[in-house]
């Protein structure tokens, strides 16, 4: 059996995804128009934006795999936040603009001239959540088989779509049922859901550019298997710094000040070697060692 790099996994996920966004998306765009569901053109509008989430991925896995050169010595990593900054933003835009226009709908525009839905909006409604769901599963099985971060986040980026298209169902079925402001609230709920989503990955991406630390519980499994490597008497710091999607950790380790400069060294170099090999993100573990 063929075995595939964990960039071809990615690669081979995202194009998957993609493919099956574009045709969701043509399909409720056309179901919302059709049947006069504003929901329904609205959650069309997030699944097209799915795409660009999705080409974020490839971009990331592309530019993060590239080796490091003259004018980028620590890697390229960070290129994936900055496409992920300018995807929220897009986002967050997209986002307005469908809560623009449901609150138009509800509070300027005659509610009396709503259309009610069709049952074809109703029929799309519910195999967006089913294939949403399914798209959920995929990616997050790929993303642990290869441990790749954004390709989790995609995951649950496909995850808060079926949500999405669950609001949509209940203000299709709320209009049917002759309660027609629900489908333009359900718009405004897609709308807030849009709006979190690009507004986390801002943050997120935000955190990583600015040399965020990463959390006490991984520092602390990081200092208990350095405290478990022979000739290390004790950690007196040890500092973590998020790159991209990599890790740099700086540690300042105690060890017995009449060894050889040479045994220390070997100290140095076993705690290094252990911190890359147990912790899979982890780029660079400088040591420095003081004496007891």
């Amino acid at each position: 059996m063929k075995e595939y790099t964990n960039k071809q996994i990615a690669m081979r996920v995202s194009w998957v995804t993609i493919v099956v966004n574009v045709v969701l998306s043509v399909f409720k765009l056309t179901a919302g128009i059709l049947a006069h569901s504003a929901a329904m053109v609205s959650d069309a509008v997030h699944s097209i934006s799915d795409v660009l989430s999705t080409f974020v991925v490839i971009i990331g896995v592309r530019m993060s795999a590239k080796e490091a050169d003259k004018r980028h010595q620590y890697g390229h990593e960070r290129f994936e936040c900055v496409a992920a900054i300018i995807l929220s933003v897009m986002l967050f835009t997209i986002g307005f603009g469908i809560g623009y226009a449901g609150i138009k709908k509800i509070f300027i525009e005659d509610n009396s001239s709503i259309a009610i839905p069709g049952v074809l909006a109703l029929i799309a409604a519910a195999i967006s959540i089913i294939v949403k769901e399914w798209m959920y599963w995929y990616t997050r099985a790929a993303s642990i088989k290869i441990n790749s971060g954004a390709l989790m986040a995609d995951a649950w980026h496909h995850r808060s779509d079926a949500l999405s298209s669950v609001g949509s169902l209940v203000g299709i079925i709320g209009a049917r049922i002759k309660f027609p402001l629900m489908d333009p609230i359900a718009s405004m709920v897609i709308c807030i859901m849009i709006l979190i989503s690009a507004i986390s990955i801002f943050i997120d991406s935000i955190g990583k550019m600015t040399d965020k630390s990463c959390d006490s519980s991984l520092e602390e499994k990081m200092k208990s298997i350095i405290l478990e490597q022979e000739g290390v008497i004790g950690v007196e710091q040890i500092r973590t710094r998020l790159f991209g999607n990599k890790i740099y950790v700086d540690v300042e380790i105690i060890a017995n000040g009449e060894d050889t400069l040479s045994s220390t060294h070997e100290i140095a170099h076993k705690v290094h070697d252990k911190i890359e090999e147990a912790f899979e993100n982890v780029k660079h573990c400088m040591v420095h060692v003081n004496p007891d």
